[in-house]
C-alpha cells in the first residue's frame, strides 16, 4: 500500500539536510493499470499501481540490467528523467524531492509517503512547499509520460 501526499515546488530552498540523492529513468508500459519500469541508481524494478490519487496498491518486482533495457524500448509516450532528493522530515518521514529534466523541466514535485491514511490527513506540509497537487492525477508520473 502506497499512502502519500504530492506537492509543487515552486522554489528549491537553500541548504536542504540532503540525507541522499539518486537518480532515476522510468517508463510506462501501460497507464491503465500503470505498469511501470525504472532504474533507481542501479536497482531495476517493475512496478504495478492501482488506481487511485492518496492511497493506491503498489508491488515492485526486481528486474536485471539487461531485462530493463529490453523493456525500456516497448514504453509508451517518454521516458521519463529526474533526480530525487531524499529528506528528513517531522515525525520520522522524508520528503523525495524531484527535479525533473528534459522537456518536463523545471517541473519539482515533493512526495511525503506515510504510515497511515489518518497521518497523511494530518501532515502540514513544510512552508517551502506550494500548491497540493495530491488530489490531481495530472501530476502522477504516469500522466506526465504521456504529454508529449
Amino acid at each position: 500500500m502506497e499512502i502519500e501526499r504530492k506537492y509543487l515546488i515552486p522554489r528549491i530552498p537553500e541548504r536542504l539536510a540532503i540525507r541522499n540523492t539518486r537518480v532515476i529513468e522510468q517508463g510506462y508500459l501501460s497507464t491503465n493499470p500503470v505498469v511501470r519500469i525504472r532504474r533507481d541508481n542501479d536497482d531495476y524494478i517493475l512496478t504495478y499501481k492501482s488506481s487511485g490519487l492518496m492511497v493506491r496498491e503498489e508491488y515492485n518486482l526486481p528486474l536485471t540490467r539487461e531485462s530493463y533495457e529490453h523493456l525500456k524500448t516497448k514504453i509508451d509516450g517518454r521516458l521519463i528523467r529526474k533526480t530525487r532528493h531524499v529528506i528528513p522530515c517531522k515525525e520520522d518521514l522524508f520528503i523525495e524531492l524531484d527535479i525533473f529534466e528534459g522537456d518536463l523541466a523545471p517541473l519539482v514535485l515533493a512526495e511525503v509517503e506515510f504510515p497511515s491514511e489518518e497521518a497523511a490527513n494530518r501532515f502540514t506540509p513544510p512552508d517551502w512547499f506550494g500548491e497540493d497537487v495530491t488530489f490531481s492525477s495530472e501530476y502522477h508520473n504516469s500522466t506526465l509520460s504521456q504529454k508529449i
